[in-house]
This record gives structure tokens, sequence and C-alpha cells, in this order.
């Protein structure tokens, strides 16, 4: 067999970088953790989907029969993410599960400087009336070439990385019923 030098040397080195990999434990058989298969005593499995940004990243929640959140972390089946979480997916458990975190709605009037606590009926009551402000006040009905376009150009919307395809299909429709033109999915940006 004739060897040139150039195959030699990759031969080698494939061999002694092999051999490195073995030395140091490589190993391609699968593995099978300790933790895996734990439970919770007495908490509630569920499996959700990363709120942060349009990846989708599967986890794993366990909740107490309160609602209480106990542990959060990584699905090791879900496709997208395979058990990993950044930064923020892994920090979930502080979002919920934190003594600042702010559970009432906050509203500042115009020109103050100061935010209050007020009731969700109220704030709900509040963005429907700006919206209805809005929209009436931007409505356009026809375009300059006499078409009916019924559109407002005052109001824009964007979708959340946590909703499913269902949720964005209903709030696409909700969104072109009003008129919205400028429609936009965070998974897009």
């Amino acid at each position: 067999m004739a060897l040139t030098r150039r195959e030699f040397l990759k031969w080698s080195g494939t061999a002694g970088a092999a051999a490195a990999a073995m030395c140091l434990g490589f190993d391609l058989r699968p593995v099978s953790s300790y933790a895996a298969g734990l439970k919770i005593l007495k908490a509630k499995e569920t499996t959700t989907i990363c709120p942060y940004c349009a990846v989708g990243c599967g986890l794993i929640v366990h909740t107490k029969k309160s609602g209480k959140l106990l542990n959060a972390e990584g699905d090791p089946d879900h496709p997208i993410n395979e058990g990993a979480l950044c930064a923020k997916g892994a920090a979930l458990y502080q979002m919920t599960v934190n003594k600042s975190r702010i559970k009432t709605p906050l509203y500042r009037a115009p020109e103050s400087d100061e935010w209050e606590e007020i009731e969700w009926e109220e704030a709900i009551e509040k963005i429907a009336e700006k919206i209805k402000e809005t929209r009436d006040a931007t409505f356009t009905e026809k375009n300059a070439k006499g078409q009916v376009v019924n559109r407002t150009t005052g109001i824009a919307h964007v979708g959340s990385a946590a909703l499913d395809n269902e949720e964005c299909w209903l709030l696409q429709g909700i969104m072109r019923a009003l008129g919205l033109v400028y429609i936009e999915h965070q998974a897009r940006i």
C-alpha cells in the first residue's frame, strides 16, 4: 500500500484524536441520568411553552393542588430545546414566585407622575374605551381612489410567542375585524 505523506498525517492525526477521546472517557453510548424519572412528591406535572421569545422551548412545571409553582425545568422530550433552557427560561420560576411581582393593573392618569392600582374590570374597560376612541378617530372607510378599505392605521398589534396557531388565528380574525392593518407576530420580528 502506497501512502503519501499527506495521507499518513491525516490517518495518524485521526487515530491520535480518537485515542485521546477514548482516554478522556468519550463514549457514544446513550446514558441515563439518575434524576430522570424522579417525581416531586404530591405535585402535578404539566408541560407548557416558555413565554419569553419566539423559539417556543418546552417546559415542565410542577404545581401544588393550590396552584403554587414548585419547579420549572426544560422538557427533555420537547423537539425544540430537548430539555435545555436559556437564562430567561431557567429563571421562569422567579417570574411567578416573586414577592415584587405586580399582580394588579396599574394606571397613570394623563400628565400624572403617580401610578395607582385599579381593578381588572376597570383596566379592561379603559383599554376598550381607548381602542374604540382611537379606531373611530383613525378609521378610513374609502381610500383616495374611492375604493372601500375599512381600515384603521392608528392601532397596531404584536402577537406573543407563547400563543399556539389556533390562538394566533383567532387574534388575527379579531384584529382584522377591527380594521387593523399593522399586525405582526413576535416570531417574525
